[in-house]
C-alpha cells in the first residue's frame, strides 16, 4: 500500500489536502468512502443489469470493423502485459491500452445505456452513456491488480468500483452546463472520462486526496468532440475516456500530482468547458439516490442514438397494428422539431457508422426486416440495393408545432403512405421501450445478450455469463468474465 492508499473509508491522518471543498471533493469522499453494503438491493440489481447490457455491447463491439486498426494501434507500441481484452482473453497489453480496447468496442455499435437527467433544459432529457467507462475502467483494473499481487479482485469489490464510478460521471454530468453538449462536446468522452477515473482510483484504494487527485488529471484529459459522429471517432471517444481514467489513477498510485479541485472554481472543468454549471444540484447528493436508480438510465433495444428508438418503434408497432410489409410501403415521411432532427446527420447511409446517424436507414432497418440488430447493422445490409431504394421514399420534415413543445422529451410523427393510396399516422410514444418508465425486462436484456453474442459464443457460454453476471457479488474473481467473453482465442 503506497503513500495514496488507506483502508476503505479511512482519511491519512496528517496529509494536509484533506480538507477538500467543492464538487471535487465530495465526488472524492464518495468514492473513497463507499462500501458495498452501502449498495441496496435495487441499486446492485440495476448495477448487474448495466454490466450485463455493457459485456453484450462491448462483445458485439469487438467484431467491428473499427476495432482492426486499433487492434493494429496497440500491436505496434508493445509494452507491459498487464490486462485482457474483451473478447481476446488470450491477449495481454499494458492496462491503459486494454482500457481504449474495450471501451472503443463497448460503444463501436453505440448500443450502450443512456443516462436519463433530473434537471430541466437537458436535450432530449438525456445526459450520457455512462456505463462502459467505469465498467471497463473497473474490469481493467481488476486484471492489472490480479496481475501485479496474484490476488483476484472480487465480484463484491467489483460492483462497489462500477457503482463509485458510474455515479461520478452521472453527477458531474448533471452538474454541467447543458451548454457542453449543444457547443458540441461529446460527454460521454468528456465527463465519461471521470467516471473512468473515479471507478479505476477505487479498485485501487486510493484514499480520498488520491481520488481528487485522479479526477484533477482526468480533468486535464477530457475530450471528444461531436464532429466525430458517423465515424470510427466516435466511439473512440469512450475508448479515451477509459483509457484516459485508468492512466490517470496509475499516475497518483505512482506519485503524480494534480489539482485537487480540478472540478470547481475560476478555472475548473466546470467553469472552462461547460461553460458553468451548477454543482449545488448534486454536490450533496452522491449515492442518495444512486442516479442508476433515479432518474435511472435507458437500456438501448437498438444500436443507435436513444433519440431515434421512439420513432423506429413508432413505425415498427404501425406496421404490425396494420399488417403491413415492406412490399406496402410507398413512402414514409418522420416529423419532428430540430433537437431530434439535428444529429441525425445523414440523408441516406452508405455504411453502417453512417445507418446510426440516418432515420432514412433506422426506418428501413425496421420496414425491411421487422427489427434493427446487430446482423442490420452492417455495410453489406446497409448499401444493399433493398436498403438504398427503402431509404429513397423516407424523409425527415421539420415540424415548428413539435419544437414548440420543447426539447425535454423525444418528440416525433410517423406517417406512411401505401402503395394502395393510404396514409396512416403514428405518433412516437415518449416513454420509448428501454427506457426506465417503459425498462426492458430482465429476460429482454438476456435476448439482446444473445442477439450481440449470436456466432460468437454458443448457448452454453451465453448461460455460464448470465449465471456469473447474475451472482457478480458472490465471485471470488471478477476476471472470470474475460475467460467467459473470449471468442478469439477458442
Amino acid at each position: 500500500m503506497n503513500q495514496h492508499q488507506t483502508p476503505l473509508g479511512q482519511k491519512p491522518a496528517s496529509d494536509p489536502h484533506a480538507a477538500l471543498s467543492g464538487l471535487t471533493a465530495a465526488a472524492s469522499k464518495f468514492v473513497a468512502e463507499l462500501q458495498f453494503s452501502d449498495l441496496d438491493a435495487e441499486t446492485l440489481h440495476l448495477a448487474k443489469r448495466c454490466v450485463l447490457d455493457g459485456l453484450a455491447v462491448a462483445l458485439a463491439g469487438s467484431e467491428q470493423p473499427g476495432m482492426a486498426p486499433l487492434s493494429a494501434y496497440i500491436d505496434s507500441l508493445g509494452g507491459t502485459p498487464q490486462a485482457r481484452l474483451v473478447g481476446d482473453a488470450a491477449r495481454k497489453v499494458p492496462a491503459h491500452l486494454s482500457a481504449l480496447w474495450s471501451a472503443t468496442a463497448g460503444h463501436a455499435m453505440d448500443w450502450d445505456d443512456t443516462q436519463l437527467a433530473e434537471g430541466p433544459g437537458r436535450p432530449y432529457g438525456l445526459l450520457m452513456h455512462p456505463t462502459m467507462p467505469p465498467l471497463v475502467a473497473a474490469l481493467t483494473m481488476a486484471d492489472l491488480v490480479a496481475s501485479e499481487t496474484g490476488r483476484p479482485v472480487d465480484g463484491k469489490a467489483f460492483l462497489t468500483a462500477f457503482a463509485a464510478g458510474f455515479e461520478v460521471g452521472c453527477k458531474v454530468a448533471e452538474a454541467i452546463n447543458p451548454d457542453h453538449y449543444m457547443r458540441g462536446f461529446h460527454t460521454s468522452g468528456t465527463i465519461g472520462t471521470f467516471a473512468a477515473a473515479a471507478a479505476a482510483a477505487k479498485v485501487l484504494a486510493l484514499d480520498e486526496t488520491g481520488v481528487a487527485k485522479a479526477i484533477g488529471l482526468a480533468a486535464s484529459m477530457a475530450g471528444g468532440i461531436r464532429a466525430g459522429f458517423g465515424t470510427m471517432t466516435k466511439p473512440m471517444h469512450v475508448g479515451r475516456a477509459a483509457e484516459n481514467g485508468v492512466t490517470a489513477a496509475l499516475l497518483v498510485r505512482h506519485g503524480f500530482s494534480a489539482n485537487t479541485e480540478a472540478l470547481d472554481g475560476r478555472w475548473g472543468y466546470l467553469a472552462i468547458a461547460g461553460p458553468g454549471g451548477e454543482p449545488a444540484l448534486v454536490r450533496d447528493r452522491f449515492g442518495k439516490p444512486h442516479t442508476m436508480r433515479s432518474p435511472g438510465v435507458s437500456i438501448k433495444p437498438y444500436p443507435s442514438g436513444v433519440l431515434t428508438h421512439p420513432s423506429m418503434d413508432a413505425l415498427l408497432f404501425l406496421m404490425r397494428e396494420n399488417g403491413l410489409t415492406a412490399d406496402d410501403i410507398a413512402a414514409v415521411k418522420l416529423s419532428a422539431g430540430s433537437n431530434v432532427l439535428g444529429p441525425i446527420r445523414f440523408r441516406i447511409a452508405r455504411t453502417e457508422l453512417e445507418g446510426k446517424f440516418s432515420f432514412a436507414f433506422l426506418l428501413t432497418a425496421i420496414i425491411l426486416r421487422g427489427r434493427a440488430g446487430k446482423a442490420e447493422f452492417t455495410d453489406e445490409f446497409v448499401a444493399s440495393s433493398a436498403s438504398q431504394d427503402m431509404q429513397a421514399r423516407i424523409e425527415t420534415a421539420f415540424d415548428q408545432s413539435i419544437e414548440d413543445m420543447g426539447w425535454d422529451r423525444i418528440r416525433s410523427r410517423i406517417e406512411v403512405t401505401t402503395r394502395d393510396g393510404r396514409t396512416i399516422e403514428r405518433w412516437a410514444d415518449e416513454n420509448y421501450r428501454g427506457s426506465p418508465h417503459n425498462p426492458l425486462s430482465d429476460g429482454e436484456l438476456e435476448g439482446k445478450f444473445r442477439d450481440c453474442a449470436d456466432g460468437l459464443l454458443d448457448d452454453a457460454r451465453i448461460q455460464a455469463v448470465f449465471d456469473a453476471v447474475w451472482s457478480l457479488d458472490a465471485a471470488d474473481d471478477v476476471g472470470a468474465l474475460y475467460d467467459l467473453l473470449d471468442w478469439k482465442s477458442r
